[in-house]
């Protein structure tokens, strides 16, 4: 397995060992499918006692879906760093080579609809923004998801590596070609603009709240339930920071470079799998958030019965 031209590459800022390349993308989605299934299962327990009807918790329960969805995939990509060819189908090919795309759009979406219920509900002052019923919830999810069942995927799907004579059937993953075509190159742009624009919109937003609970609450803000709502919100966007914009960033270069960056472009491709690991660690922080306060209270009350 060997898409670039090593002769060429090792001229170039982007070479790199296809042996190294792969240990690196063997343990970024080893550790995408531990942590990330660790999280699901955790995250379905927590659920399990939380209310329904809640627009957050809707938001969370379809992250969850996609995440558990792209897990699901991961393992043939690890087979095939590790194995060196494809012995599955190119259709099947296709389709895990573009559940990594699928994946980290759709986990963005969400996450912006998560933050987007969060700061309505604070500027409006609720606790919380409902659905009238859980059937509402459900109703709303299954439309979301019947619109990337039907829309989104097929043409996502359709678009994705469909010159088959163009590639080798024991090789996968090697479909940097298309982004020559000039309707990509422009989705390219156009997703690296949005998703950099919003998430720096949203941390200036998420900024903003935090600094004015500090400055209502002081000293006292860790003990109050909003500080930590808008901590773990804060932490959704350094998901996105951390796992979407490498790869977006790089990619205005990578454009221009398909044939010399291959290995770097995947790795940073696979970088956006860990945000697989966000239930996981928002899980820990709910854990942490309840420790803080049990060991607040032992702190500032003789007698535990008193707290």
């Amino acid at each position: 397995m060997d898409p670039v031209n090593e002769t060429t590459a090792n001229h170039t800022t982007c070479y790199i060992q296809p042996e190294v390349a792969n240990g690196i993308l063997i343990a970024l989605y080893i550790t995408a499918i531990f942590g990330g299934t660790v999280g699901i299962f955790i995250m379905v327990f927590l659920l399990c006692r939380t209310n329904t009807r809640s627009l957050t918790i809707t938001a969370i329960v379809n992250l969850l879906v996609v995440h558990g969805v792209f897990i699901v995939t991961v393992p043939f990509r690890i087979f095939y760093y590790i194995w060196g060819e494809w012995i599955f189908s190119f259709a099947f090919c296709r389709f895990v080579s573009s559940m990594i795309h699928i994946h980290m759009y759709l986990s963005f979406i969400f996450y912006v609809a998560l933050l987007s219920i969060r700061y309505i509900s604070f500027f409006k002052q609720k606790d919380k923004i409902e659905f009238y019923r859980k059937m509402h919830s459900v109703v709303a999810s299954a439309a979301v998801w019947i619109v990337i069942l039907l829309v989104v995927l097929p043409v996502f799907f359709l678009q994705y590596g469909k010159k088959t004579e163009e590639y080798k059937a024991n090789q996968c993953f090697s479909f940097q070609m298309e982004i020559m075509r000039p309707f990509v190159i422009v989705l390219n742009y156009t997703a690296i603009t949005v998703i950099l624009l919003v998430v720096c919109i949203l941390l200036v937003v998420q900024t903003f709240i935090i600094v004015k609970i500090l400055k209502k609450l002081k000293h006292a803000a860790l003990d109050h339930q909003e500080f930590w709502v808008q901590l773990k919100s804060l932490f959704f966007i350094l998901i996105m920071i951390i796992c979407f914009f490498p790869h977006h960033i790089f990619r205005i270069y990578y454009i221009h470079h398909i044939n010399d960056c291959f290995y770097y472009n995947e790795i940073f491709l696979a970088l956006t799998a860990l945000s697989c690991l966000d239930l996981l660690s928002f899980a820990v922080q709910t854990y942490f958030q309840k420790v803080f306060k049990h060991i607040t209270c032992s702190l500032r009350c003789p007698c535990r019965s008193l707290c």
